[in-house]
């Protein structure tokens, strides 16, 4: 028998593998992660899967309905909006937006708010009052009427809507990576590396880190829900994505004038809103209850 050794998981990589393993037995939950990845597919491959230019005019098909009404044509299953454009070929197009700024803003909010809160969980003295009080403040404003001003300031357009977007997300996983360093940093292990004379970096980075990251996850991925509905708040009211970009928030926007004799060209893109952000909560909470311990029996 051969002497060398054999790979096994780390203790932290058994109890993602269980933590995984419950995540699918929950069929929801699983078919809701299901629903994001065909979501991300569309975002990801929409030249490849869009049946039409999503941009293109022809005011021959001006509300023009779906294909299974009269006067429908399948060449344009879900119908056509205002300028003759597909309404199917847009919402592919538009699943690019929604996932871009929600997995962009998620990323470097939970980015920044880990940092700030392991600085402030970990250090504390004027660092923790300093951090805490600015999450104080920031959540005092009500988060769609503070984007909406950073976007009257800023202007339209995608990368403004990130950066109005994240400067009030990282509060969020700030003040959860605090809480979780307060109740980890007096642990065995922590103490042990500090004895060491391990630096606070390198504790607060490798040590305390790793074994956080579990609530963390949860928590971004039930945000990126709430920015995606952001996201299309603002697009509904002009103040994203402009046209001729698709955006689900703005197609909504622009069937509103229309919605009692052309339904379709509100209703299809605010069904895509609704499925998105329904099955990305399914599927947080599904992540909550695999990954919290206080949910296992």
């Amino acid at each position: 028998m051969s002497d060398a050794a054999v790979t096994r998981p780390t203790p932290s990589q058994s109890l993602l593998l269980r933590n995984l393993a419950v995540f699918a037995e929950n069929r929801l939950a699983a078919g809701s992660a299901i629903l994001v990845l065909i979501f991300v597919a569309l975002a990801l491959f929409a030249p490849l899967i869009a049946p039409q230019d999503p941009n293109a005019t022809d005011l021959f098909r001006r509300l023009q309905p779906p294909a299974w009404q009269a006067g429908g044509d399948w060449a344009h299953v879900l119908g056509c909006d205002a300028l003759g454009r597909d309404i199917l070929s847009r919402i592919i197009y538009g699943s690019r937006v929604s996932m871009l700024v929600g997995a962009t803003v998620v990323f470097i909010a939970t980015s920044i708010g880990i940092l700030a809160g392991l600085a402030a969980g970990y250090l504390g003295g004027w660092v923790d009052t300093i951090i805490s009080r600015t999450v104080d403040i920031l959540l005092g404003f009500p988060y769609l009427i503070f984007a909406i001003g950073l976007m009257a300031m800023m202007g339209a357009g995608l990368g403004n809507i990130i950066l109005a977007l994240v400067y009030k997300e990282w509060v969020i996983p700030c003040r959860v990576v605090r809480a979780e360093t307060l109740a980890t940093r007096e642990q065995e292990y922590v103490e042990a590396a500090r004895a060491l004379g391990a630096s606070n970096r390198h504790i607060m980075l490798r040590e305390i880190l790793p074994n956080i990251l579990s609530p963390v996850i949860v928590v971004s991925t039930i945000r990126m829900a709430n920015v995606i509905i952001l996201e299309a708040s603002l697009s509904f009211l002009g103040l994203g994505v402009q046209p001729p970009t698709a955006s689900w928030g703005a197609m909504v926007a622009d069937g509103r004038a229309f919605i009692m004799q052309a339904w379709w060209v509100s209703t299809f893109p605010g069904l895509a809103i609704l499925l998105l952000v329904l099955a990305l909560n399914v599927a947080s909470q599904g992540l909550r209850d695999a990954f919290d311990p206080r949910f296992h029996e």
